[in-house]
């Protein structure tokens, strides 16, 4: 058994696709289905069920993965060690962001980071909180920048901002010629939320709690921009966070709230079992200067 035996089990694991995870590991179809066939040979049962039409795996594969996985991420921990020990701020790293963010984000963090941290090659990635948490616990990713709470023993975290929630309407809404607004204003409306999977949508649902609002039910948004393109159209009223917003708009009026202002807190995550807290914590810094 292998380091490489143990990347092939996992990505045949995570793909259930025998073609899908040779692509995903470098190599041919007919070599990973080999060394998946000895590595069943030596642990002298089966991983996977193969057919036809899906790759099913086995309960003896149910119960080695998160040991495969453990070996992966402490192989992945020694040549971080040993990169840091001449090098202690270069190599590759992974930073996730989810969707609702990641737009109105990246372009002011990309070029500081880059900067301040010149032998680093950053590699971004933007994908749904749920799906970021299990790459960072995993150890596909080294950070994650998400929307507190998160909940998870593993992960420590460093808050980078705060960021409020704007009301955004058409100009010939009721609402849209104050200037501020308090949660009472709401109540009784309908707001345009996100989709099912985005925490922006979680967010904004505590907001529709404690202002006695619901949700549209004719229409649910993918991102932010459809979210806004069907308020311009004066299909309804949404919340946007303050990175979101955009200056002189024609249709469409952004207002703030009042204190107590609803927001969503912002933080940098890594594995408390990961050995890069220098970068970690620069990173962070480097983000937070950003957001001042």
């Amino acid at each position: 058994m292998n380091i490489r035996d143990i990347e092939y089990f996992l990505a045949v694991s995570e793909t259930r696709h025998f073609g899908q995870a040779a692509a995903q590991v470098h190599v041919s179809q007919p070599t990973l289905s080999m060394q998946i066939k000895k590595l069943e040979e030596e642990l002298g049962a089966p991983l996977f069920e193969r057919s036809n039409k899906e790759v099913l795996i086995t309960e003896l594969g149910q119960k080695l993965l998160p040991y495969a996985r453990q070996i992966l991420l402490s192989v992945q921990t020694m040549r971080d060690l040993g990169a840091q020990a001449t090098e202690p701020l270069s190599g590759d790293i992974h930073l996730g962001i989810f969707p609702s963010l990641a737009p109105y984000l990246l372009g002011g963090i990309v070029t500081p980071l880059r900067r301040n941290f010149s032998k680093i090659r950053f590699y971004f990635h933007e994908k749904q909180s749920e799906d970021l948490l299990s790459e960072l616990i995993t150890g596909k990713i080294d950070f994650a920048i998400l929307a507190l709470p998160i909940d998870d023993d593993s992960l420590s975290s460093i808050h980078l901002f705060d960021e409020p929630f704007y009301l955004s309407a058409p100009r010939k809404h009721r609402l849209a010629k104050k200037k501020s607004l308090s949660y009472k204003d709401l109540h009784g409306e309908e707001l345009l939320l996100l989709e099912d999977g985005h925490c922006f949508r979680e967010q904004a649902l505590d907001v529709c709690h404690l202002a006695n609002a619901t949700e549209s039910p004719n229409f649910m948004g993918t991102s932010i921009e459809t979210l806004r393109s069907m308020v311009a159209a004066g299909t309804g009223i949404t919340l946007l966070p303050k990175l979101a917003l955009k200056g002189n708009q024609k249709n469409i009026v952004s207002i703030p709230f009042r204190a107590p202002t609803p927001k969503r807190s912002i933080a940098l995550f890594q594995r408390k079992t990961s050995h890069r807290e220098e970068l970690f914590t620069g990173i962070a810094e480097v983000i937070q200067k950003q957001m001042v």
